[in-house]
């Protein structure tokens, strides 16, 4: 059965990649596209490498008749989806790629976001976007909340073994880094190829709002407040992200844990003790990549977890999400290998 999906935000650089992986799915159709800047230009205006698609032209976000739309996916700026999704009828499904609906208690949103929670009747039906730790959730759900870039590449290395007690909740140190399309495809001039290329930055110290979601999700699988140090880096590349996380623990115990929760799982890979990931063994695809490394001083440990920030960390995962959502196959869409060189 077709399945018809609507993407408001679809000229972003998550919109585009959404675009890109519903074409090879079997189930979906687009049906309609809403960028309110491109408003009326046909999406090979906007994304030449996809004018052989068929896709129907972009319009205003209130143009987007939703009768006999199955899902929604919202790439929309932060703070935009909590009025939209009250407008969208309730048989429509939502993918959420902003962070509006992501924390769970409105006043950590308000703290980090700087605004007021606008839907938090609706905050209950939202699950937290990452499948492989809360598919059961997920499917049962009307709002998934796409975690952030950062989140999933440092949930999925962590929460496994939090959960099992084979690391410290206490002085977690993840060091991150993304390539500059995890700053979206609005033009700022501290991300122009002058100010990024040959540079190599670190932003958001102590400040970043992905420590929000970090905060929660790691308290919720150690089951105690857990408080990680988190520094992003930007990488003068166009897409991958890295998370090099320092932590007190067994390795062989940590690297058991995560070996044990994904040995079934599709799209994410543990590898063998001491093997080390790199993004470009993951470009342009739906995979995550974890290396645990037994750390020099006994008792720490160190982990390698790798994905494309605008696949795995979000078109991807919201495809994903979307496929368990629907009741179709988890991986429809999302089995593109790797893009090398």
């Amino acid at each position: 059965m077709e399945r018809k999906i609507a993407i408001l935000g679809a000229s972003g650089y998550t919109g585009g990649e959404l675009l890109r992986l519903i074409a090879t799915h079997p189930q979906m159709r687009v049906a309609a596209l809403a960028a309110e800047r491109n408003a009326g230009r046909r999406v090979g205006e906007v994304f030449a490498h996809l004018a052989h698609l068929g896709l129907p032209d972009l319009v205003k976000t209130e143009a987007v008749d939703f009768a006999d739309i199955d899902l929604a996916f919202l790439a929309l700026p932060h703070g935009v989806s909590h009025a939209l999704v009250r407008r969208i009828p309730a048989h429509v499904k939502v993918v959420d790629l902003s962070a509006d609906f992501r924390l769970r208690d409105p006043e950590a949103y308000r703290r980090w976001y700087g605004q007021e929670h606008g839907a938090p009747d609706l905050q209950h039906e939202a699950a937290f976007g990452i499948p492989e730790l809360y598919r059961d959730r997920i499917a049962r759900a009307r709002i998934v909340a796409n975690s952030g870039c950062y989140v999933a590449t440092s949930l999925l290395a962590l929460v496994p073994p939090l959960r099992a007690g084979a690391l410290a909740p206490e002085g977690i140190v993840i060091d991150a880094k993304s390539g500059v399309s995890g700053a979206g495809r609005a033009l700022k001039e501290a991300m122009l190829y002058c100010e990024v290329n040959e540079g190599f930055a670190a932003y958001g110290l102590a400040g970043h709002r992905h420590m929000g979601e970090l905060d929660q999700e790691l308290s919720l699988a150690a089951g105690a407040p857990v408080q990680a140090s988190f520094t992003p880096h930007l990488v003068p590349m166009s897409r991958g992200m890295m998370a090099t996380i320092y932590a007190c623990g067994d390795a062989a115990r940590v690297h058991c844990a995560l070996a044990d929760i994904y040995k079934d799982e599709p799209f994410v890979s543990v590898l063998p003790p001491g093997e080390v990931p790199q993004t470009r063994h993951v470009r342009a695809s739906n995979r995550c990549h974890i290396g645990v490394v037994a750390d020099r001083a006994p008792g720490r440990v160190i982990l390698v977890s790798v994905l494309d920030n605008l696949v795995k960390g979000a078109s991807g995962q919201a495809l994903q999400c979307a496929n368990i959502m629907l009741g179709l196959e988890e991986t429809a869409g999302l089995t593109l290998a790797p893009v090398f060189p």
